[in-house]
């Protein structure tokens, strides 16, 4: 469970660390070219979804994260017990829930920056939970596998 906490509080605490940073440094709408044309850091207010998707739904998400939070609080012995992938994944899915909740209840809208052109803008939270959905669907793969 330690695992799970220490995830979670760090993937919380990088994703509102590089939102204060953008936030203090940049201005909304501002983009700068890391790698021109693949990789710019963009500052916008985002009031849907991952990527932008159902925007101005900002309560409908508030009411959908605090109940994945709290499904994950009911099921804590399962989260203690759960193998090392799953504490991580869950762990990285709460933290960046936690970090998008903060910025709904905060601002109504999410603040994202990591714009890779191609792609809507998203933030660090955005791929924590992307990352810890990837590890549990290859953990089911894996398992769907074996038979």
């Amino acid at each position: 469970m330690a695992r799970f906490i220490i995830i979670t509080l760090a993937a919380f605490l990088l994703d509102r660390l590089s939102k204060m940073v953008v936030m203090n440094n940049m201005w909304q709408g501002q983009s700068i070219p890391v790698w021109p044309g693949i990789f710019h850091l963009t500052y916008i207010q985002n009031p849907g979804a991952a990527f932008g998707m159902l925007a101005g739904k900002t309560w409908f998400f508030v009411g959908i994260t605090l109940l994945v939070l709290l499904a994950m609080l009911i099921g804590y012995r399962w989260i203690a017990k759960a193998g090392r992938l799953y504490q991580w994944a869950l762990g990285l899915i709460a933290g960046g829930a936690i970090g998008n909740l903060v910025d709904r209840m905060s601002y109504t809208r999410v603040i994202d920056f990591l714009d890779f052109r191609v792609w809507p803008v998203f933030n660090l939270a955005d791929t924590f939970i992307c990352i810890g959905v990837g590890l549990i669907l290859l953990d089911a793969l894996k398992e769907f596998k074996k038979g």
